[in-house]
């Protein structure tokens, strides 16, 4: 059996030493016969020279690099396009998620299971982190029609999937693409296991607040044409009290005549407005990823590949 490990490595310098010892550790365990897939996104720090000092002592060790940073789910594509596994397994590179579970998600897999999901304990995040992460997954659940891309908090990154599955999700020429969601959407056998989540080996995430708005825009208008139709709906329903108001007005006046208030006319205005502007923007984030999409750029360009 031949195994793959990938990960995205992102403002992680003084952390690629230990990640790949890790790995190494765990994967001996179960094959002689594996990959440690290490893709650079971009980063700022000397995460790449890392890298190098690795695929240099083990030619086990598998150095990607990208010629910018293009996110996270787009690094995650680069790795499994130049994976041999028979298995893969993905993990993030802050070591939260251990590779002690290797050997858990591959018991798993040979039950017959194509993908295999972790499922966090709790997540060792700060209070208003994990307060964002569940509000952004209900609304999230709220917005999506299908049942089976249902999303959690709880479930990360860090899963196995198997041959088959690499080369369908391969086949997916989706231009904004997150990684969970497009698994949930190609369906197979899936299973989860339970895992512990340790607190970030060095240094603070890279996803800051304008990053995971971002990333949950893109997640939910990629996934799902929803608000379009919510939109609508509140704009028919929108007419239909102004048409019902309009009424009303018609017939107070017939009994008791009254003066209407300029305050209330403004607020009504102001509202319709707002609703009306909102309406528009929401169409044109829509129109904006098919503009995107119709360019048909490459997801990401390879700077340099080394052991590949």
């Amino acid at each position: 059996m031949k195994l793959s490990i990938i990960s995205p490595v992102y403002k992680a310098e003084l952390i690629v030493d230990e990640l790949v010892k890790r790995i190494v550790i765990e994967a001996e365990k179960i094959t002689a016969n594996f990959e440690i897939i290490l893709v650079e996104d971009g980063s700022p720090d000397n995460c790449w020279g890392k890298i190098l000092e690795n695929c240099k002592k083990d030619s086990r060790v598998k150095g990607v690099k990208l010629s910018r940073n293009f996110g996270q789910h787009f690094a995650i594509s680069a790795g499994l396009e130049n994976s041999k596994g028979e298995y893969v397994i993905l993990m993030d590179c802050d070591l939260q998620d251990d590779p002690i579970y290797f050997e858990a998600l591959i018991s798993k897999a040979k039950e017959g299971y194509k993908i295999v999901y972790t499922y966090k304990k709790e997540r060792k995040h700060g209070f208003l982190k994990n307060l964002k992460a569940k509000i952004f997954y209900s609304i999230f659940n709220f917005l999506v029609d299908n049942k089976n891309n249902k999303a959690s908090e709880k479930v990360g990154s860090y899963s196995l999937l198997s041959r088959e599955v690499v080369d369908a999700y391969l086949k997916l020429g989706d231009y904004k693409r997150h990684y969970l969601m497009l698994l949930r959407w190609l369906g197979f056998h899936s299973a989860y296991i339970e895992i512990d989540h340790n607190k970030r080996f060095e240094g603070k995430s890279s996803y800051n607040f304008k990053k995971l708005m971002l990333h949950a825009i893109d997640g939910i208008t990629s996934q799902s044409d929803k608000l379009l139709r919510l939109t609508a709906s509140f704009g028919f329903l929108m007419a239909l009290f102004s048409l019902l108001s309009a009424l009303g007005i018609i017939i107070r006046y017939l009994i008791t005549p009254f003066q209407a208030g300029w305050a209330s006319l403004m607020v009504l205005t102001l509202f319709v407005g707002g609703m009306i502007i909102l309406s528009v923007g929401i169409c044109g984030i829509y129109i904006g990823r098919i503009f995107e999409q119709t360019k048909m750029r490459p997801q990401y360009i390879i700077d340099q590949k080394v052991n590949l």
